[in-house]
C-alpha cells in the first residue's frame, strides 16, 4: 500500500457489507450492513492495515490501546504490539432502555487498574453510528484513563467525526465511506413500510 487511495481501495475490497434495511446496535436504522465476522477470518490480511494504522496512532504517544469487544478488539491486539504498548478491551452491556446507543460498555475490573492514568488509544474494526466506540470512551474516563485516539479502519458516515470532535479527540482513519443512518422515527425505509432484514 503506497498512499492513501491505496489504503482506501484495500480496505473497501476487504470489508464485505450489503444494502438492505438493518437496525445497528446504537438502535438507529441504516441501509449497509458490514459484516465484519468475515472481515476476520483471515488474519493475516489486515496485517498491513494493523501497520497503517499503527503508524497513523504513533504520533499520538498512547501507552495502551483499547478496543470494543468483539471486532475492534481484534484490531486492537493487533495494533498494540506494534505500537509496544498493552493491549485492553471493553465489552458490551445491554441497558434496560432500548432506545438510541442502549448499549453501554464496561472495562474488566482488572483492566481497569491498569488503564488508570494512562494515555489510551481506542482502536476500532470500522465506525458506523459509533455505539462502541461512545460507550469505551465513556469507560476509559469512568476507571480515570486519558483517551488521547481513536483509530479505526474505516469510518462510514459522519458519526465519527461528530463524535471525535464533540470529544476533542483525534480521529484516525484508513478509509472513509458514506452511509446513511437514521432515528427509526425518521427512517424512510420505516416510511416505506420495507421490513427490517436478519
Amino acid at each position: 500500500m503506497n498512499g492513501v487511495a491505496d489504503i482506501q481501495d484495500e480496505v473497501e475490497r476487504l470489508v464485505p457489507r450489503r444494502p438492505g434495511h438493518f437496525v445497528f446496535e446504537s438502535g438507529h436504522h441504516g441501509d449497509v450492513w458490514l459484516e465484519l465476522e468475515l472481515l476476520f477470518s483471515n488474519p493475516a490480511r489486515l496485517r498491513r492495515l494493523a501497520e497503517a494504522l499503527a503508524d497513523r496512532l504513533r504520533p499520538h504517544e498512547a501507552t495502551a490501546v483499547c478496543g470494543p469487544l468483539v471486532e475492534g478488539a481484534f484490531v486492537a491486539l493487533m495494533v498494540a504490539p506494534l505500537l509496544g504498548v498493552p493491549f485492553s478491551y471493553s465489552q458490551p452491556v445491554r441497558e434496560t432502555d432500548a432506545g438510541l446507543f442502549g448499549v453501554s460498555y464496561t472495562i474488566p475490573a482488572p483492566l481497569q487498574r491498569e488503564l488508570a492514568s494512562r494515555r489510551v488509544a481506542i482502536v476500532n474494526d470500522v465506525i458506523n453510528a459509533g455505539s462502541a466506540v461512545r460507550g469505551t470512551l465513556a469507560a476509559l474516563r469512568q476507571c480515570g484513563a486519558h483517551p488521547v485516539a481513536i483509530g479505526t479502519l474505516a469510518v462510514y458516515g459522519e458519526s465519527a467525526g461528530r463524535l471525535a470532535g464533540a470529544h476533542g479527540i483525534p480521529l484516525e482513519t484508513l478509509a472513509s465511506f458514506p452511509s446513511r443512518v437514521w432515528e427509526p422515527s425518521a427512517c424512510p425505509q420505516c416510511a416505506r413500510g420495507v421490513p427490517l432484514d436478519d
